[in-house]
Protein backbone atom coordinates (compact mmCIF):
# COMPACT_ATOMS: atom_id res chain seq x y z
CA UNK A 1 0.00 0.00 0.00
CA UNK A 2 1.53 3.30 -1.14
CA UNK A 3 0.32 6.33 0.81
CA UNK A 4 2.50 8.82 -1.08
CA UNK A 5 0.88 11.18 -3.56
CA UNK A 6 1.94 10.80 -7.20
CA UNK A 7 3.39 13.74 -9.19
CA UNK A 8 0.03 14.02 -10.96
CA UNK A 9 -1.77 14.23 -7.63
CA UNK A 10 0.68 16.83 -6.35
CA UNK A 11 0.06 18.87 -9.51
CA UNK A 12 -3.68 18.59 -8.90
CA UNK A 13 -3.14 19.84 -5.34
CA UNK A 14 -1.26 22.87 -6.64
CA UNK A 15 -4.08 23.68 -9.07
CA UNK A 16 -6.66 23.51 -6.30
CA UNK A 17 -4.47 25.60 -3.98
CA UNK A 18 -4.03 28.32 -6.60
CA UNK A 19 -7.75 28.41 -7.42
CA UNK A 20 -8.78 28.62 -3.77
CA UNK A 21 -6.23 31.37 -3.09
CA UNK A 22 -7.65 33.40 -5.97
CA UNK A 23 -11.36 32.81 -5.30
CA UNK A 24 -11.82 32.45 -1.53
CA UNK A 25 -12.95 35.86 -0.18
CA UNK A 26 -10.39 37.20 2.29
CA UNK A 27 -13.01 38.37 4.77
CA UNK A 28 -14.42 34.84 4.95
CA UNK A 29 -11.05 33.14 5.45
CA UNK A 30 -10.21 35.71 8.15
CA UNK A 31 -13.35 34.75 10.03
CA UNK A 32 -12.59 31.03 9.72
CA UNK A 33 -8.98 31.34 10.90
CA UNK A 34 -10.04 33.48 13.88
CA UNK A 35 -13.19 31.51 14.81
CA UNK A 36 -15.48 34.46 14.10
CA UNK A 37 -19.14 33.83 13.49
CA UNK A 38 -20.04 33.05 9.88
CA UNK A 39 -23.36 34.40 8.64
CA UNK A 40 -25.71 32.62 6.28
CA UNK A 41 -24.57 35.07 3.61
CA UNK A 42 -20.90 34.10 4.19
CA UNK A 43 -21.67 30.41 3.89
CA UNK A 44 -23.83 30.77 0.80
CA UNK A 45 -21.41 33.17 -0.87
CA UNK A 46 -18.71 30.51 -0.73
CA UNK A 47 -21.20 27.81 -1.77
CA UNK A 48 -22.17 29.85 -4.85
CA UNK A 49 -18.51 30.44 -5.76
CA UNK A 50 -17.95 26.68 -5.64
CA UNK A 51 -21.20 26.07 -7.48
CA UNK A 52 -20.25 28.38 -10.34
CA UNK A 53 -17.11 26.26 -10.80
CA UNK A 54 -19.10 23.02 -10.51
CA UNK A 55 -17.35 22.14 -7.26
CA UNK A 56 -20.07 22.57 -4.63
CA UNK A 57 -20.77 18.92 -5.37
CA UNK A 58 -17.06 18.10 -5.50
CA UNK A 59 -17.69 14.42 -4.73
CA UNK A 60 -20.34 13.99 -7.43
CA UNK A 61 -19.85 11.90 -10.58
CA UNK A 62 -19.88 13.65 -13.95
CA UNK A 63 -23.25 12.21 -14.91
CA UNK A 64 -24.86 14.39 -12.24
CA UNK A 65 -22.87 17.53 -12.99
CA UNK A 66 -19.92 16.92 -10.69
CA UNK A 67 -16.20 16.98 -11.56
CA UNK A 68 -15.91 13.18 -11.43
CA UNK A 69 -12.82 13.25 -9.23
CA UNK A 70 -11.38 10.09 -7.74
CA UNK A 71 -11.11 9.55 -3.98
CA UNK A 72 -7.60 11.06 -3.75
CA UNK A 73 -8.60 14.20 -5.65
CA UNK A 74 -11.63 14.70 -3.40
CA UNK A 75 -9.39 14.43 -0.34
CA UNK A 76 -6.87 16.91 -1.71
CA UNK A 77 -9.63 19.38 -2.57
CA UNK A 78 -11.05 19.17 0.95
CA UNK A 79 -7.61 19.54 2.52
CA UNK A 80 -6.62 22.60 0.51
CA UNK A 81 -9.94 24.31 1.22
CA UNK A 82 -9.64 23.66 4.95
CA UNK A 83 -6.04 24.83 5.23
CA UNK A 84 -6.82 28.01 3.27
CA UNK A 85 -9.57 28.93 5.72
CA UNK A 86 -12.58 28.11 3.58
CA UNK A 87 -15.80 27.50 5.49
CA UNK A 88 -16.84 23.92 5.86
CA UNK A 89 -19.44 23.27 3.18
CA UNK A 90 -22.82 22.74 4.86
CA UNK A 91 -23.12 19.00 4.17
CA UNK A 92 -26.88 18.42 4.25
CA UNK A 93 -27.40 19.17 0.56
CA UNK A 94 -24.28 18.19 -1.43
CA UNK A 95 -22.84 15.52 0.88
CA UNK A 96 -25.90 13.87 2.42
CA UNK A 97 -29.21 14.14 0.56
CA UNK A 98 -27.68 14.45 -2.94
CA UNK A 99 -26.12 10.94 -2.92
CA UNK A 100 -29.50 9.53 -1.79
CA UNK A 101 -31.29 11.32 -4.65
CA UNK A 102 -28.64 10.08 -7.09
CA UNK A 103 -28.88 6.48 -5.89
CA UNK A 104 -32.62 6.12 -5.22
CA UNK A 105 -34.42 9.13 -6.70
CA UNK A 106 -36.32 9.16 -9.99
CA UNK A 107 -34.83 10.94 -13.03
CA UNK A 108 -37.43 13.68 -12.49
CA UNK A 109 -36.33 14.12 -8.86
CA UNK A 110 -32.69 14.23 -9.90
CA UNK A 111 -33.39 16.91 -12.51
CA UNK A 112 -35.52 18.88 -10.08
CA UNK A 113 -33.26 18.93 -7.01
CA UNK A 114 -29.63 18.30 -7.93
CA UNK A 115 -28.90 21.46 -10.01
CA UNK A 116 -30.04 23.76 -7.18
CA UNK A 117 -27.93 21.82 -4.68
CA UNK A 118 -24.87 22.14 -6.91
CA UNK A 119 -25.42 25.87 -7.41
CA UNK A 120 -25.54 26.55 -3.67
CA UNK A 121 -28.82 28.42 -4.03
CA UNK A 122 -30.96 26.06 -1.95
CA UNK A 123 -30.25 25.37 1.72
CA UNK A 124 -31.11 21.86 2.91
CA UNK A 125 -31.71 20.72 6.48
CA UNK A 126 -31.77 17.27 8.05
CA UNK A 127 -34.86 15.88 9.81
CA UNK A 128 -33.72 12.70 11.54
CA UNK A 129 -33.54 13.13 15.33
CA UNK A 130 -36.64 13.46 17.48
CA UNK A 131 -37.16 13.75 21.23
CA UNK A 132 -36.47 10.17 22.30
CA UNK A 133 -35.16 9.13 18.85
CA UNK A 134 -31.50 9.97 18.45
CA UNK A 135 -29.11 7.07 18.02
CA UNK A 136 -32.17 4.80 17.85
CA UNK A 137 -33.58 6.27 14.66
CA UNK A 138 -35.81 3.25 14.13
CA UNK A 139 -38.08 4.65 16.85
CA UNK A 140 -39.03 7.84 14.94
CA UNK A 141 -42.65 8.82 15.49
CA UNK A 142 -43.21 11.69 13.03
CA UNK A 143 -46.11 10.31 10.99
CA UNK A 144 -46.86 10.64 7.28
CA UNK A 145 -50.28 9.42 6.17
CA UNK A 146 -51.05 9.02 2.45
CA UNK A 147 -54.12 10.93 1.31
CA UNK A 148 -54.48 10.74 -2.46
CA UNK A 149 -51.58 12.58 -4.10
CA UNK A 150 -50.24 13.89 -0.78
CA UNK A 151 -48.76 12.78 2.49
CA UNK A 152 -50.05 14.52 5.61
CA UNK A 153 -47.13 14.92 8.02
CA UNK A 154 -47.45 15.46 11.77
CA UNK A 155 -44.72 15.35 14.37
CA UNK A 156 -41.52 16.94 15.59
CA UNK A 157 -37.83 16.88 14.73
CA UNK A 158 -35.13 18.30 17.00
CA UNK A 159 -31.47 19.35 16.99
CA UNK A 160 -31.97 20.49 13.39
CA UNK A 161 -28.68 22.22 12.65
CA UNK A 162 -29.13 25.66 11.03
CA UNK A 163 -32.73 24.75 10.28
CA UNK A 164 -33.64 28.44 10.61
CA UNK A 165 -32.01 28.94 7.21
CA UNK A 166 -33.54 25.87 5.56
CA UNK A 167 -35.41 25.99 2.28
CA UNK A 168 -35.96 22.20 2.18
CA UNK A 169 -35.62 19.40 4.70
CA UNK A 170 -35.22 15.66 4.16
CA UNK A 171 -37.06 13.66 6.80
CA UNK A 172 -37.46 10.16 8.10
CA UNK A 173 -41.19 9.66 8.69
CA UNK A 174 -43.28 6.74 9.86
CA UNK A 175 -45.66 5.43 7.21
CA UNK A 176 -46.44 2.06 8.80
CA UNK A 177 -46.52 0.43 12.24
CA UNK A 178 -46.52 -3.11 10.85
CA UNK A 179 -43.58 -5.44 11.43
CA UNK A 180 -40.18 -4.28 12.67
CA UNK A 181 -39.80 -0.55 13.37
CA UNK A 182 -37.24 -0.20 10.56
CA UNK A 183 -39.67 -1.48 7.94
CA UNK A 184 -42.23 1.29 8.45
CA UNK A 185 -40.01 4.31 7.73
CA UNK A 186 -40.06 6.41 4.57
CA UNK A 187 -37.80 9.18 3.24
CA UNK A 188 -39.58 12.43 2.34
CA UNK A 189 -38.37 15.74 0.90
CA UNK A 190 -40.34 18.64 2.40
CA UNK A 191 -40.47 22.30 1.41
CA UNK A 192 -39.91 24.21 4.68
CA UNK A 193 -42.10 27.05 3.43
CA UNK A 194 -45.10 24.71 3.45
CA UNK A 195 -48.03 25.73 5.68
CA UNK A 196 -47.80 23.95 9.02
CA UNK A 197 -43.96 23.89 9.26
CA UNK A 198 -42.70 25.78 12.34
CA UNK A 199 -39.04 26.26 13.29
CA UNK A 200 -38.30 27.06 16.93
CA UNK A 201 -34.79 27.97 18.07
CA UNK A 202 -32.76 26.10 20.67
CA UNK A 203 -30.18 28.52 22.08
CA UNK A 204 -26.95 26.81 23.12
CA UNK A 205 -24.69 27.67 26.09
CA UNK A 206 -22.60 30.10 24.07
CA UNK A 207 -25.68 32.09 23.14
CA UNK A 208 -25.67 30.85 19.56
CA UNK A 209 -28.70 29.87 17.51
CA UNK A 210 -27.29 26.79 15.82
CA UNK A 211 -29.93 24.13 16.40
CA UNK A 212 -33.71 24.05 16.28
CA UNK A 213 -36.93 22.18 16.81
CA UNK A 214 -39.02 21.70 13.66
CA UNK A 215 -42.73 21.02 14.02
CA UNK A 216 -45.07 19.60 11.39
CA UNK A 217 -48.79 20.27 11.82
CA UNK A 218 -50.86 18.66 9.04
CA UNK A 219 -48.23 19.54 6.45
CA UNK A 220 -49.20 18.51 2.91
CA UNK A 221 -46.29 16.96 1.02
CA UNK A 222 -46.77 15.93 -2.62
CA UNK A 223 -46.33 12.18 -3.01
CA UNK A 224 -43.78 12.71 -5.79
CA UNK A 225 -41.40 13.98 -3.08
CA UNK A 226 -41.08 10.49 -1.64
CA UNK A 227 -37.63 9.05 -2.34
CA UNK A 228 -37.69 5.45 -3.50
CA UNK A 229 -40.35 3.14 -2.15
CA UNK A 230 -42.66 3.70 0.78
CA UNK A 231 -41.45 1.94 3.95
CA UNK A 232 -37.93 1.50 2.53
CA UNK A 233 -36.53 4.70 4.03
CA UNK A 234 -34.34 2.84 6.52
CA UNK A 235 -32.21 1.57 3.64
CA UNK A 236 -31.78 5.09 2.28
CA UNK A 237 -31.05 6.47 5.76
CA UNK A 238 -28.16 4.03 6.24
CA UNK A 239 -26.75 5.05 2.85
CA UNK A 240 -26.82 8.67 3.96
CA UNK A 241 -25.38 8.06 7.43
CA UNK A 242 -22.25 6.49 5.95
CA UNK A 243 -21.58 9.82 4.20
CA UNK A 244 -22.37 11.80 7.36
CA UNK A 245 -20.10 9.79 9.64
CA UNK A 246 -17.16 10.01 7.26
CA UNK A 247 -17.78 13.74 6.95
CA UNK A 248 -17.80 14.20 10.75
CA UNK A 249 -14.21 12.85 10.93
CA UNK A 250 -13.04 15.99 9.06
CA UNK A 251 -9.31 15.36 9.40
CA UNK A 252 -8.55 18.44 7.32
CA UNK A 253 -10.24 20.81 9.75
CA UNK A 254 -8.42 19.04 12.59
CA UNK A 255 -5.09 19.83 10.91
CA UNK A 256 -6.04 23.49 10.57
CA UNK A 257 -7.26 23.74 14.16
CA UNK A 258 -4.10 22.03 15.41
CA UNK A 259 -2.11 24.93 13.97
CA UNK A 260 -4.49 27.39 15.62
CA UNK A 261 -3.97 25.60 18.93
CA UNK A 262 -0.21 26.12 18.56
CA UNK A 263 -0.73 29.84 17.82
CA UNK A 264 -2.92 30.25 20.90
CA UNK A 265 -0.48 28.35 23.12
CA UNK A 266 2.39 30.49 21.86
CA UNK A 267 0.50 33.77 22.32
CA UNK A 268 -0.58 32.77 25.82
CA UNK A 269 2.96 31.75 26.83
CA UNK A 270 2.22 28.09 27.57
CA UNK A 271 3.89 26.53 24.53
CA UNK A 272 7.18 26.55 26.42
CA UNK A 273 5.64 24.42 29.16
CA UNK A 274 6.96 20.91 28.51
CA UNK A 275 3.90 19.11 29.84
CA UNK A 276 1.49 21.23 27.83
CA UNK A 277 3.60 20.80 24.68
CA UNK A 278 3.51 17.04 25.29
CA UNK A 279 -0.30 17.17 25.18
CA UNK A 280 -0.15 19.03 21.87
CA UNK A 281 2.29 16.43 20.56
CA UNK A 282 -0.05 13.60 21.58
CA UNK A 283 -2.90 15.31 19.76
CA UNK A 284 -0.74 15.79 16.67
CA UNK A 285 0.07 12.07 16.65
CA UNK A 286 -3.67 11.30 16.83
CA UNK A 287 -4.39 13.66 13.94
CA UNK A 288 -1.65 12.03 11.83
CA UNK A 289 -3.02 8.57 12.72
CA UNK A 290 -6.52 9.66 11.64
CA UNK A 291 -5.09 10.99 8.40
CA UNK A 292 -3.30 7.70 7.79
CA UNK A 293 -6.57 5.85 8.32
CA UNK A 294 -8.29 8.12 5.80
CA UNK A 295 -5.44 7.61 3.31
CA UNK A 296 -5.65 3.83 3.73
CA UNK A 297 -9.32 3.96 2.78
CA UNK A 298 -8.53 6.23 -0.17
CA UNK A 299 -5.70 3.96 -1.30
CA UNK A 300 -8.03 0.95 -1.27
CA UNK A 301 -10.65 2.85 -3.28
CA UNK A 302 -8.05 4.03 -5.77
CA UNK A 303 -6.78 0.50 -6.37
CA UNK A 304 -10.30 -0.86 -6.73
CA UNK A 305 -10.09 -2.97 -3.59
CA UNK A 306 -13.00 -3.26 -1.20
CA UNK A 307 -12.11 -1.10 1.77
CA UNK A 308 -13.31 -1.91 5.26
CA UNK A 309 -16.53 -0.27 6.36
CA UNK A 310 -14.79 2.15 8.71
CA UNK A 311 -17.18 5.12 8.57
CA UNK A 312 -18.08 4.53 12.22
CA UNK A 313 -14.43 4.26 13.23
CA UNK A 314 -13.58 7.51 11.43
CA UNK A 315 -16.51 9.18 13.19
CA UNK A 316 -15.32 7.98 16.62
CA UNK A 317 -11.75 9.16 16.27
CA UNK A 318 -12.56 12.36 14.40
CA UNK A 319 -15.15 13.51 16.94
CA UNK A 320 -12.88 12.75 19.90
CA UNK A 321 -10.06 14.72 18.29
CA UNK A 322 -12.37 17.71 17.80
CA UNK A 323 -13.22 17.61 21.48
CA UNK A 324 -9.57 17.35 22.46
CA UNK A 325 -8.28 20.31 20.45
CA UNK A 326 -11.12 22.51 21.73
CA UNK A 327 -10.25 21.46 25.29
CA UNK A 328 -6.54 22.24 24.85
CA UNK A 329 -7.32 25.64 23.30
CA UNK A 330 -9.42 26.55 26.35
CA UNK A 331 -6.73 25.33 28.74
CA UNK A 332 -4.08 27.31 26.88
CA UNK A 333 -6.02 30.55 27.07
CA UNK A 334 -7.03 30.11 30.72
CA UNK A 335 -9.33 32.91 31.95
CA UNK A 336 -9.25 34.56 28.51
CA UNK A 337 -11.25 31.63 27.12
CA UNK A 338 -14.32 32.42 29.21
CA UNK A 339 -15.68 35.80 27.92
CA UNK A 340 -18.18 35.48 25.11
CA UNK A 341 -19.42 38.92 24.08
CA UNK A 342 -20.03 38.37 20.39
CA UNK A 343 -20.25 42.05 19.48
CA UNK A 344 -16.99 42.86 21.25
CA UNK A 345 -15.31 39.83 19.76
CA UNK A 346 -16.30 40.71 16.21
CA UNK A 347 -15.18 44.30 16.74
CA UNK A 348 -11.71 43.01 17.64
CA UNK A 349 -11.75 43.86 21.34
CA UNK A 350 -10.95 40.37 22.59
CA UNK A 351 -7.89 38.33 21.85
CA UNK A 352 -4.77 39.18 19.90
CA UNK A 353 -5.99 39.24 16.31
CA UNK A 354 -2.63 40.44 15.02
CA UNK A 355 -0.96 37.36 16.46
CA UNK A 356 -3.72 35.17 15.10
CA UNK A 357 -4.58 33.85 18.53
CA UNK A 358 -8.02 35.31 19.14
CA UNK A 359 -8.88 33.15 22.09
CA UNK A 360 -12.48 34.00 22.94
CA UNK A 361 -14.97 32.33 23.14
CA UNK A 362 -13.09 29.09 23.55
CA UNK A 363 -15.17 27.95 26.51
CA UNK A 364 -18.32 28.16 24.38
CA UNK A 365 -16.61 26.18 21.63
CA UNK A 366 -15.51 23.57 24.16
CA UNK A 367 -19.05 23.04 25.42
CA UNK A 368 -20.44 23.04 21.89
CA UNK A 369 -17.99 20.31 20.86
CA UNK A 370 -19.38 17.97 23.53
CA UNK A 371 -22.08 17.08 21.01
CA UNK A 372 -19.71 15.65 18.39
CA UNK A 373 -19.56 12.24 20.06
CA UNK A 374 -23.38 12.08 20.12
CA UNK A 375 -24.69 13.32 16.77
CA UNK A 376 -24.41 11.19 13.65
CA UNK A 377 -24.78 8.13 15.87
CA UNK A 378 -23.35 8.17 19.41
CA UNK A 379 -19.81 6.85 19.76
CA UNK A 380 -20.93 4.11 22.14
CA UNK A 381 -23.25 2.74 19.45
CA UNK A 382 -20.58 3.16 16.78
CA UNK A 383 -18.11 1.12 18.85
CA UNK A 384 -20.61 -1.73 18.94
CA UNK A 385 -21.06 -1.51 15.17
CA UNK A 386 -17.30 -1.49 14.56
CA UNK A 387 -16.88 -4.48 16.88
CA UNK A 388 -19.49 -6.45 14.91
CA UNK A 389 -18.67 -5.43 11.32
CA UNK A 390 -14.92 -4.74 11.36
CA UNK A 391 -13.49 -6.87 14.16
CA UNK A 392 -15.97 -9.73 13.67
Amino acid sequence: MDLKFTPEEQAFREQIRAWVAENLPKDISHKVHNALRLSKEDLQRWARILGAKGWHGWAWPKQFGGPGWNAIQKHLFEEECALAGAPRVIPFGPVMVAPVIMAFGTPEQQQRFLPDIMSGKVWWSQGYSEPGSGSDLASVKTKAERKGDFYIVNGQKTWTTLGQFGDWIFCLVRTSNEGKPQTGISFLLIDMKSPGVTVRPIITMDGAHEVNEVWFDNVEVPADQLIGEENKGWTYAKHLLAHERTNIADVNRAKRELERLKRIATAEGVYTDTRFRDEIAKLEVEVVALEMMVLRVLSAEKSGKQSLDVAGLLKIRGSEIQQRYSELMMLAAGPASVPCIREAMEAGWQGDMAAGAFTAPLAGTYFNMRKTTIYGGSNEVQRNIVAQTVLG
